[in-house]
């Protein structure tokens, strides 16, 4: 990924500049007049994310603007259905929002639209193309194949055809229940069948069952979270498994276990700001804000294992780490990047059929 030059000075100049882009996001989305009170509701999952965003994003978003950020841990599926509810009744909870590609088009109608040209920090030190309509990119990563050392001594599986394969690479293996495990798995099914990336999508729903179909005798756990994923593979209950970049960086770093990006499938996290919220301007001026201070971005992706939102973040990284990051150009380019527009119409009977096949 070419990271664009500009926005250098925001090191030198960074008051004036926060300040001032503060002030213009403000006015970018065209939104309330009124004053609001001087705080932001920011809904994400907990853990170690929430505790990084505080320590990298939070407290410095409240230094510099003077808006108090009030974070509200959650899970995606109890995130938005509260957000649908509190439109019906008018009364949203949250300003800040975590989405996935497919979240943005699937919920457009709860989110606030974006001038992303009129927001100062997203123009100087966004990643180009990170900022949509409803969203912005906020971390990247991949669903990534991740294999014991121990049981593969010789080298493991480079790709999903290789996960398949029992007899080449014999042993357990474990998968995604959770996230967005309905497109995830079956699209690493069709890639196992031979079905080029760029060929995945309208997706084959079927022709990608009958290869889950042989695969699945030889799946021990499904996991329910990253934590739980990296359990799994310590415990030696599995000798690979998909699972998010996040989890993977970190066990490959314990020596113990390695991972490929090839055919990894793009995981992308993304800022969006509801309609209606109880501070919807300090939610635009927050994910302006977010994008800027490289040096923040890097240290806050050393810990979280993903990427984040910042061009020039990636020169900073050292040598040694960018085998780990996903953005790193020869990484970024072996990711596998879903159609989310049919993902997002189809996503309801795409989820019935995967707990259909996985309970029978």
């Amino acid at each position: 990924m070419s990271l664009d030059p500009t926005g250098r000075r925001l090191e030198t100049t960074r008051r004036r500049f926060v300040a001032g882009a503060l002030g213009a996001a403000t006015l970018a989305i065209g939104g309330r007049a009124a004053a609001q009170s001087k705080e932001v509701v920011i809904a994400t999952t907990g853990g170690l994310m929430e505790r990084s965003l505080q320590e990298h994003f939070y407290k410095r978003f409240e230094a510099e603007s003077g808006v108090r950020v009030r974070a509200v841990p959650i899970e995606l599926p109890d995130q938005w259905a509260r957000a649908r509810a509190g439109q019906r009744s008018g009364n949203v909870l949250f300003d800040v929002v975590t989405a996935t590609p497919p979240d943005l088009i699937q919920h457009a109608d709860l989110l606030q639209p974006l001038d992303c040209a009129g927001m100062p920090g997203i123009v100087a030190s966004a990643l180009p193309k990170s900022c949509f309509s409803h969203g912005i990119i906020r971390t990247a990563g991949g669903m990534a194949l991740t294999w014991s050392k121990k049981a593969f001594p010789q080298g493991g599986p480079q790709s999903w055809a290789d996960f398949f394969d029992v007899k080449a690479f014999p042993g357990a293996r474990s998968l995604p229940d959770t996230g967005d495990r309905e497109w995830w798995v079956p699209l690493a099914a069709l890639l196992a069948d031979g079905v080029p990336p760029d060929k995945a999508f309208p997706m084959d729903v079927d022709r990608a069952y009958k290869k889950l179909d042989t695969i699945k005798p030889h799946v021990a756990a499904w996991w329910k979270s990253g934590d739980n994923a990296m359990q799994i593979m310590r415990g030696g209950d599995a000798v690979m498994t998909m699972v998010y970049s996040s989890r993977a960086v970190p066990l490959a770093k314990s020596s113990e276990f390695d991972f490929t990006w090839n055919q990894a499938i793009r995981d992308v996290g993304n800022w969006a700001v509801l309609k209606g919220g109880p501070n919807t301007q300090n939610g635009v001026k927050f994910l302006d804000f977010f994008v800027q201070n490289a040096k923040e971005h890097v240290a806050f992706s050393e810990k979280v294992s993903f990427d984040s939102n910042n061009r020039e973040a990636s020169d900073l990284v050292p040598v040694e780490e960018r085998r780990y990051r996903p953005s790193w150009p020869d990484n970024w380019s072996k990711l596998v990047i879903a159609d989310y527009e049919w993902v997002a119409a189809n996503r309801n009977p795409l989820r019935e059929r995967w707990v259909s096949w996985l309970t029978k």
